[in-house]
């Protein structure tokens, strides 16, 4: 499996991390507003697009590989 670039990183864990009741677009919205996607919007769905056509989110979840790279994610910027 390739290496997931920062952005798609910071998306898995934002997901992980969200509230209960948070909806992907509430996720999506907040890091739109944190001025992490210059492109905004339409790169940020692009983003959310990848991130489900590689399996990482199935529905308005992770999957059990999201679950791991956010968790990898978690750690890496802990460090």
């Amino acid at each position: 499996m390739q290496e997931l670039d920062i952005f798609k990183k910071v998306f898995l864990l934002a997901i992980a991390k969200r509230e209960e009741g948070e909806s992907l677009d509430d996720v999506m919205d907040s890091l739109i507003n944190t001025g992490m996607f210059e492109g905004g919007k339409a790169e940020a769905q692009k983003v959310l697009d990848e991130l489900r056509e590689s399996k990482y989110i199935v529905g308005d979840n992770l999957s059990m590989t999201g679950v791991i790279e956010a968790n990898k994610a978690e750690q890496e910027f802990k460090q």
